[in-house]
């Protein structure tokens, strides 16, 4: 990398992260008054998604399909790598604009894993938002469709994606065949959807795989952080959280 790209990224990200800082006072109000939320400036300098090729060239494809960051995707992309030989389908929940999922299928078509991908969706906007919730009402994010999508995995020119409309998992949990999992997505924003979603999904997930919740560490989703802290402890499961905004939870 050219001495001038390097410095135009870091004045483009550090810019961005000034504005977000300054904002989020006015925005997220609560959220800060809560004292939970901070702007974490890690130094460590090792940025390895900038280098790969094939990583490149997919979330080139994705990027205007996902409201999720090139960090995020990246972590997604390692995921779907390091738990190749873990059994199981993989699993998104919340979908939007199948950018998210169109490159996790991606991923999982290079390396020839053949189980498949299920990607649900109600492709109406968020459901289930409750008192844990304070910044949404429901039907947020929804200007998608289950096309745009098709659209974007036909670019993508990926197969043994499913696609499943309705409200997981009580419309379309039914229709995920697979006996076990070794990688679900989920990003629903609300607190209720996320423990509905993960519930659903856990006995289902083998050794060893992985549960990301993309709303991990966000100021417009608490209800997500308050349902992967609580879970926090228990004997079957190692909780992580990462700085780019992810939760993790692994399989033990």
């Amino acid at each position: 990398m050219s001495l001038s790209r390097y410095y135009a990224r870091l004045l483009r990200e550090s810019a961005r992260s000034v504005a977000k800082g300054i904002g989020l006072p006015f925005v997220r109000r609560e959220a800060v008054r809560s004292g939970r939320h901070a702007l974490p400036y890690p130094l460590a300098t090792y940025a390895p998604w900038q280098v790969d090729p094939d990583f490149q060239a997919v979330w080139q494809t994705v990027r205007a399909n996902t409201l999720v960051d090139e960090l995020r995707c990246w972590e997604l992309w390692t995921l779907v790598g390091e738990l190749r030989d873990v059994p199981g389908a993989m699993l998104e929940v919340g979908v939007w604009r199948g950018g998210t999922g169109g490159l996790m299928a991606a991923r999982a078509a290079a390396l020839g894993i053949e189980d498949p991908i299920y990607l649900c969706d109600t492709w109406e906007g968020v459901v289930k938002a409750g008192p844990a919730d304070p910044y949404y009402r429901g039907r947020e994010h929804e200007d998608s469709s289950m096309e745009m999508v098709r659209t974007l995995l036909g670019r993508l020119g990926v197969e043994r994606v499913e696609l499943l409309q309705g409200v997981f998992p009580e419309d379309t949990g039914a229709s995920v065949s697979a006996e076990a999992l070794r990688l679900v997505h989920i990003d629903v924003d609300v607190y209720e959807s996320a423990a509905d979603s993960f519930n659903w999904a856990w006995p289902r997930v083998s050794t060893g795989g992985v549960v990301v919740f993309d709303d991990y560490g966000w100021p417009a989703t608490p209800g997500v952080a308050r349902f992967v802290d609580e879970q926090r402890g228990k004997p079957d499961r190692l909780v992580l959280h990462n700085l780019n905004g992810h939760g993790l939870i692994v399989k033990r």
